[in-house]
């Protein structure tokens, strides 16, 4: 197995990770450059497909407690800063009207680490995220 400098080069300006990620997954290709791009790319892959995912059942926690009828709002937050501050009958209607763009806007806002709250009716706060994260987990 040959894994040189000049290989782990290839795969760090063709995938942009890591030079220790790029040797490992040299390494498990033994040393094959194609194959080691492939490896980064379907590991990618199944990160994105994840959020993808995570944005998609937070959409879903969001419009089932909507559908309950006692939120009044979802508030995004950032760091424990509110980002946005957005009024139900406007989140339902962005979320009805557009739900691909919604979704693009979750899992945008999952990478960027934000968190999703919703205000319910009596004044309880449910954070959105730690429910999806505990399903995550479970499966």
């Amino acid at each position: 197995m040959d894994v040189s400098i000049e290989k782990v080069d290839m795969v760090v300006a063709r995938t942009g990770v890591s030079y220790s990620k790029a040797k490992e997954a040299l390494e498990k290709s033994d040393g094959d450059v194609v194959e080691a791009i492939i490896f980064i790319e379907s590991s990618n892959k199944s990160f994105s497909e994840n959020i993808g995912n995570k944005g998609e059942e937070i959409l879903d926690k969001i419009r089932e407690s909507i559908k309950k009828g006692n939120v009044t709002k979802i508030i995004i937050k950032k760091d424990g800063e509110i980002i946005m501050n957005i009024p139900i009958t406007a989140g339902a209607i962005g979320t009805i009207l557009s739900p691909e763009i919604a979704l693009l806007g979750a899992s945008a806002a999952l990478l960027s680490k934000c968190s999703f709250e919703i205000v319910k009716e009596d004044g309880e706060i449910v954070n959105i995220n730690e429910t999806v994260e505990q399903k995550f987990r479970g499966n």
